[in-house]
């Protein structure tokens, strides 16, 4: 028996008592005696239950509260904090509370009594917290898809997060790279797995081969410049850096530094053409709707060219492009500022919680999957005008 064919009548049968009492017991409404009423309870998240939309329309009334999950390491980048103030901002348009979950999360049939509905934000499958919370018997709508085996949440809110780091792909060979390497989240969101997928799918299609590094989901700026300085150290003849995590882009600007990498150039093409310019205009502000949030050889260094005395860290001055699959304080503060996606944070969050709002009111059919835009922020990190 799953999620979806539990009925209130199979609540009564195994809790004992009458189909009233078990609807009175999860609206809490009615006089049903609390030892009876946790009992219910139990009962329904131990076979699954979901309410109806009749249900969750009086549950409504009774909460006025959603519930937000973040990521574990949300408190400390801007992208997520940018996001929840979207979300709340849009609930109260509905006149909804937000109320932030603990990132351990808790049970969810306690969840279930205190809120309408709940906002998940990139999903893990590695949360254990997860799991619960899309069983916890009210409507969920996660941020990014769900890819792991629990039961699935009412909607989604996507992004086209292979387009995205295309973009960018794309964007730093026209500017000139040759040998380009991707700073990939680590874990199996759909956000980090989309974008390590697509470093590969696109390196095949274009006959380049995309140095691939794994760093922590929220790398720091100190992790993505120790990571930066040992990709650069194996392959000197990396010319394009792309960091995914938010706020890491720094670090990758200090490791550049350190080595004598110039920001800006590509060793291929040193110093940029006037066609080369005309593609970044024809790139600038490019933008993508999601279904959340970086060939040949590098010329600098070789024989017979000017520079390359520093096998271990590269040729000393030459170019080195740097962008970022994540847009924020960190990449427009940068010096110089980094070419980033801007996910769009803010208006992320409140399509999230636009879509649980529908669905709380009908205004939207559980299942409803939403696409969220995003575009290309050039900047001169990789050559392109500030």
């Amino acid at each position: 028996m799953t999620s979806r064919t539990v009925t209130l009548l199979d609540v009564a049968r195994a809790a004992g008592v009458s189909k009233s009492t078990v609807s009175d017991a999860l609206q809490g409404s009615g006089r049903v005696a609390e030892a009876t009423r946790d009992r219910v309870r139990a009962v329904a998240e131990e076979l699954g239950y979901r309410p109806n939309s009749a249900a969750r329309r009086l549950r409504r009334a009774s909460t006025g509260a959603v519930g937000l999950h973040l990521p574990a390491t949300a408190t400390r980048l801007d992208y997520y904090m940018n996001l929840a103030f979207g979300a709340v901002e849009r609930a109260q348009e509905d006149g909804l509370d937000m109320v932030l979950l603990a990132p351990s999360g808790a049970a969810g049939g306690r969840i279930a009594s205190r809120v309408d509905g709940l906002l998940v934000i990139d999903p893990e499958p590695g949360d254990s917290a997860v799991p619960g919370l899309l069983d916890a018997g009210v409507p969920v709508v996660t941020g990014e898809r769900y890819l792991g085996p629990a039961t699935g949440p009412s909607g989604a809110v996507v992004c086209d997060n292979a387009a995205s780091l295309t973009a960018l792909l794309d964007h730093v060979t026209e500017r000139g790279a040759r040998r380009p390497a991707l700073l990939a989240p680590s874990g199996s969101s759909a956000w980090a797995t989309a974008l390590r997928a697509t470093a590969g799918s696109w390196g095949r299609a274009h006959g380049v081969a995309v140095t691939l590094r794994t760093v922590p989901f929220a790398a720091t700026p100190a992790e993505a410049e120790a990571a930066t300085r040992a990709l650069l150290a194996a392959d000197p003849a990396v010319d394009a850096v792309i960091c995914a995590p938010d706020g890491s882009a720094p670090g990758v600007l200090r490791a550049a530094a350190a080595l004598g990498r110039k920001v800006g150039a590509s060793s291929a093409c040193g110093t940029t053409s006037a066609s080369g310019a005309n593609r970044a205009s024809d790139g600038n502000g490019r933008t993508g709707e999601g279904g959340r949030s970086e060939g040949g050889r590098s010329e600098g260094g070789g024989p017979g060219r000017p520079g390359g005395t520093d096998a271990a860290a590269g040729p000393v001055g030459a170019g080195l492009l740097v962008a970022s699959c994540v847009d924020g304080t960190a990449t427009r503060g940068a010096e110089p500022p980094v070419t980033a996606v801007d996910l769009r944070p803010a208006a992320y969050g409140r399509a999230c919680a636009e879509l649980l709002c529908d669905i709380l009111a009908d205004r939207a059919a559980p299942d409803t999957v939403r696409r969220h835009s995003w575009s290309l922020e050039t900047r001169a990190s990789t050559g392109s005008p500030g």
